[in-house]
């Protein structure tokens, strides 16, 4: 009876995974898709720099790399989803700095996908945030690479991390109109039901996941704050000069 409820639970665990790695791909072609993968299709301004290209690449390769190791584990490839993750700490270490570049470059020239109503400056802390929320998630799941159960889910939750770019470009009259409370409160959402599902399902609560998830529900508001500060105004001011 042990024996089935665990292989039924990891079977639950392998179809929740599966699902946002069908899920991820969607809501960010969604998002990106007029404006920059599909944007031959639509009427878009033109990409400002090949510096975006490189972030461009870098992002759908860190998406690409999420899906491709849900299904190595799903197909029990488990020696091969070991030695591609050692790939991911390269890719990490270089979506960090160049997203760091990207948001500067954006600030210093200006951005289509900037609010209008934000200084440039003031927003930079927000992609500037996601970078520093990524290196903690992923810090962390490199830390537990070989505790399964807090690994895959700190990655999960640097995938959610990411979401809120794309959630502001869907071309969703609503989405537009509820602004932060939309492209921050739709992962942040996305985040607290994995959690209580997980908590459900496993009859306890991942302190990992937990932790992880105060970590970056707390981090949109206080990156909006901190954007405002006069401190982060100055050190913005003198990373676009």
């Amino acid at each position: 009876m042990a024996v089935n409820a665990l292989a039924g639970r990891r079977l639950s665990e392998h179809r929740f995974f599966a699902f946002f790695a069908a899920l991820f791909p969607l809501l960010i072609l969604l998002g990106f898709g007029r404006t920059y993968y599909l944007k031959g299709f639509f009427p878009s301004p033109p990409v400002p720099s090949p510096l975006v290209h490189v972030h461009g690449l870098l992002m759908a390769a860190w998406v690409g790399l999420f899906i491709t190791q849900v299904l190595l584990i799903r197909s029990h490839r488990v020696r091969l989803h070991q030695l591609l993750g050692l790939s991911s700490i390269l890719l990490a270490l270089t979506i960090i700095p160049v997203g760091a570049l990207t948001a500067i470059d954006a600030a210093r020239h200006g951005s289509a996908a900037a609010p209008v109503d934000i200084p440039p400056l003031v927003f930079m802390a927000v992609p500037m945030a996601d970078l520093v929320v990524f290196a903690l998630l992923f810090g962390a799941a490199v830390w537990y690479r070989k505790s399964a159960a807090e690994h895959k889910r700190l990655i999960l939750l640097t995938m959610l991390n990411f979401l809120p770019p794309a959630i502001a470009r869907w071309p969703l009259t609503l989405v537009a109109a509820a602004g932060p409370v939309a492209f921050f409160g739709i992962p942040d959402g996305i985040a607290l039901v994995c959690l209580i599902a997980d908590s459900r399902r496993n009859g306890k609560v991942n302190k990992a996941f937990l932790a992880g998830t105060v970590l970056l529900i707390a981090s949109h508001p206080l990156r909006l704050v901190i954007g405002f500060s006069e401190p982060w105004i100055r050190l913005a001011g003198w990373l676009a000069a």
